[in-house]
C-alpha cells in the first residue's frame, strides 16, 4: 500500500525519442496508479562531458539542475538499451556526474527494460549503482521485450503489459519498497 504520494524520475539510457526505453518509460507514466507521478528525464543528452575540474563550484548549471531532479525524487527508474555490449556512453556520463554527489546514496532504483537480452548492461548497470550506493529493489524488476519489432508489435505488446497488470504491479512493489525504506 502506497502510505504517501510519490515522485518518481525516469532515467533513460537511450537519447532517441523514439527508442523502445523510451517508449517503456512513457507506458509506466500512463498507468502510475493514484498517488505515483513519474517525470521522464529530458536533460541527459544535454550534459556536457563529465570532468573532475568542472565540479564543485565550477558545476555547471545543467548538472545542478539535473542532481536536484534526482534529490527530489523518492525513487528512480532506470530504463537503458545495451550498446556494443555495454553502458550507451551519454547514459555512463550522466552517471559519472553524480558519483561524487549526496543525491544518490541510497536511493530506490528500479529497472525497466525494453529488451528479451541485453543482461550486459544490466550487471554492468547493477555494478555502477550499486557502487554508487543506489538500492536496487529487486522485486520492481519489470522486463517487456519491445525491442526490434515493429511499431505496431511493440503497441500491441505494451498494451497486454497495461491490460495485464504487469507494468502497474511492477509500480507497485517499487512503492512499497520505497515506503517501507531500507
Amino acid at each position: 500500500m502506497i502510505s504517501r504520494p510519490l515522485f518518481l524520475y525516469a532515467l533513460c539510457g537511450s537519447q532517441r525519442q523514439a527508442s523502445t526505453s523510451r517508449r517503456l518509460l512513457e507506458a509506466l507514466r500512463q498507468v502510475c496508479p493514484e498517488g505515483i507521478a513519474i517525470e521522464i528525464c529530458d536533460l541527459i543528452g544535454d550534459l556536457p562531458i563529465f570532468n573532475p575540474d568542472d565540479e564543485g563550484e565550477r558545476t555547471p548549471t545543467i548538472v545542478e539542475q539535473f542532481a536536484a531532479r534526482i534529490e527530489r525524487a523518492d525513487g528512480l527508474i532506470v530504463s537503458c538499451p545495451e550498446y556494443a555490449h555495454g553502458i550507451p556512453g551519454g547514459f555512463k556520463n550522466a552517471l559519472d556526474w553524480l558519483v561524487s554527489r549526496d543525491e544518490v546514496p541510497f536511493k530506490p532504483l528500479m529497472f525497466a527494460h525494453a529488451s528479451h537480452r541485453g543482461d550486459l548492461v544490466l550487471e554492468q548497470l547493477a555494478e555502477v549503482l550499486q557502487t554508487m550506493s543506489l538500492r536496487i529493489v529487486e522485486a520492481a524488476f519489470l522486463r517487456v521485450p519491445i525491442a526490434g519489432k515493429s511499431d505496431e508489435a511493440q503497441a500491441a505488446i505494451l498494451s497486454d503489459a497495461r491490460e495485464s497488470g504487469l507494468l502497474q504491479a511492477s509500480l507497485r512493489r517499487f512503492a512499497e519498497a520505497i515506503c517501507a525504506g531500507p
